[in-house]
């Protein structure tokens, strides 16, 4: 498990989740960049994020000290493999929620990396930024990722048809809340 008040943790012996910096900005723009293009269940694709290298490590700064919202990497052997982010709002009549977004590189599916930022997650939203509840969009063919937030007690909210659009093909998705 994650613990906020500790600036990383050790999953295993080469694995270990810590909080995003500014220095990880490039690394993590590559990685998203194969992550994207092993996988149509992210809004984007093999061209990454738009964000620039400046732009991403201005960002990762601003979440250094926030309080609503966090990056958090997965580093194996000292190498990003994975990434989570929550962002909780911060207007008064929304302040109670909060969105997750969550990636690992295809091959490290299966060794627990995703369960382990599913976990800094959650506790960063519950114990920093004190949110009720968290909410998530998942690709419905995407049957790992849902049974995982099934695990951490996500439930079906709703169904989107044609959240995303795909080489010209509408994909589904659902829409998933954890109540905290």
């Amino acid at each position: 498990m994650y613990f906020p008040n500790t600036e990383r943790n050790t999953i295993s012996e080469d694995i270990i989740i810590e909080k995003a910096k500014p220095e990880d900005a490039e690394e993590l723009l590559h990685i998203l960049k194969i992550i994207g293009g092993e996988t149509d269940n992210l809004t984007f694709g093999s061209e990454g994020l738009s964000a620039t290298l400046k732009e991403e490590q201005i960002y990762l700064a601003s979440l250094i000290d926030s309080v609503s919202s966090a990056m958090f990497v997965a580093r194996k052997n000292g190498r990003i493999v994975g990434n989570a982010h929550f962002t909780g709002m911060t207007r008064t009549r929304l302040k109670h929620r909060g969105t997750l977004g969550i990636s690992v590189l295809r091959s490290e599916w299966g060794q627990g990396i995703g369960h382990s930022l599913m976990e800094a997650v959650i506790d960063f939203a519950k114990n920093t930024a004190h949110v009720e509840i968290i909410s998530l969009e998942v690709k419905s063919d995407n049957v790992r990722a849902i049974e995982l937030y099934k695990k951490f007690g996500f439930e079906k909210t709703g169904h989107f048809k044609g959240f995303l659009k795909i080489n010209g093909e509408y994909a589904d998705f659902e829409l998933m809340n954890l109540y905290l």
